[in-house]
């Protein structure tokens, strides 16, 4: 049996109607959207399967994308006896990995992500808050602008570190809509401010910290299985480990190819878990161990072949 890594996606993989198919061939799904909806109070049949504003909103796209993944690696769990050398997500994906690790119950970490959608959001409330995709620039280049800009007195800071030649900055957004043709003259190819009103992973995030943490308190196990953090790409497997660095992800950059760069020597398999391929994507650019998705019952059944060397 191949060695495997379990992998989950973040914020931004959400679509309509991802998980129907889980939800129309699974008691488990079924049952398992039913309890989350009762939890929050959140109607997630319509959320998950009907247009919708509030599916973009991060206080509902993060338990959403949460649940979905969580569903995805339930049923796959009932199927296959296979335990992961480690998990690993991107961002709001590090807590679908903590399901998947047994640090968290999938209904204490619906409504942890939940809350921390809200928290975020609060955070960001009236300040202008944006993030900005960068294509074709090098790591140094970005960081090294964002450094002379921040003494410039503008705010900006890396926030997702996706693959050699493509990272998110976050910030004011009327800042790095200035910046937009400083980074072209720096050698991006494109320099994209995307359409977010949160900006994640950055010091803007500092007063979600806060309230954030009494919650990882009430819900995360004392020991877990390993799951790689985003703010160290090291493994950590205890409840006060976990507070720490899921308190200073809120406002550290996501170091998602160097935690895959990091570990890639350890499994024969990356299985990304949730709605679409995205990671997928990402790691065909990072490494050369194959990575497989299960996002409904027929990428579920088609796996089966891919798991035996």
């Amino acid at each position: 049996m191949k060695k495997v890594a379990f992998i989950f996606p973040g914020q931004g993989s959400q679509t309509i109607g991802m998980g129907k198919d889980f939800f129309d061939n699974s008691n488990i799904a079924k049952e398992m959207i039913s309890n989350a909806s009762s939890r929050l109070g959140i109607d997630f049949e319509k959320l998950l399967f009907e247009e919708n504003d509030n599916i973009g909103k991060t206080e509902f796209t993060q338990p959403a994308i949460l649940l979905v993944s969580s569903i995805a690696n339930a049923i796959f769990k009932e199927k296959y006896n296979i335990t992961p050398e480690f998990v690993l997500g991107h961002s709001l994906g590090e807590f679908s990995a903590l399901v998947a690790a047994g640090a968290l119950d999938y209904l204490d970490a619906v409504e942890l992500v939940h809350k921390r959608g809200l928290f975020m959001t609060e955070a960001c409330a009236g300040g202008n808050a944006g993030m900005m995709a960068l294509v074709g620039i090098d790591d140094a280049t970005v960081e090294k602008v964002c450094l002379e800009q921040r003494e410039l007195g503008k705010q900006v800071w890396p926030a997702n570190y996706n693959m050699d030649g493509q990272l998110v900055l976050a910030g004011i957004k009327a800042d790095l809509e200035a910046l937009v043709d400083t980074f072209k003259a720096a050698g991006a190819k494109r320099a994209i401010v995307l359409d977010m009103s949160v900006a994640s992973h950055c010091e803007l995030l500092k007063s979600a910290v806060e309230s954030l943490t009494p919650y990882l308190e009430k819900f995360l196990k004392n020991k877990f299985a390993p799951v790689i953090s985003n703010v160290t790409t090291e493994a950590y497997s205890t409840k006060a480990e976990a507070i720490k660095l899921l308190s200073a992800q809120l406002t550290s950059p996501v170091k998602y190819k160097q935690s895959i760069s990091s570990h890639e020597h350890e499994v024969d398999l990356f299985i990304e878990f949730g709605n679409g391929i995205v990671l997928k994507g990402l790691n065909k650019k990072i490494t050369k161990v194959p990575t497989i998705n299960v996002s409904d019952m027929n990428t579920l059944e088609a796996i089966a072949g891919e798991l035996n060397d």
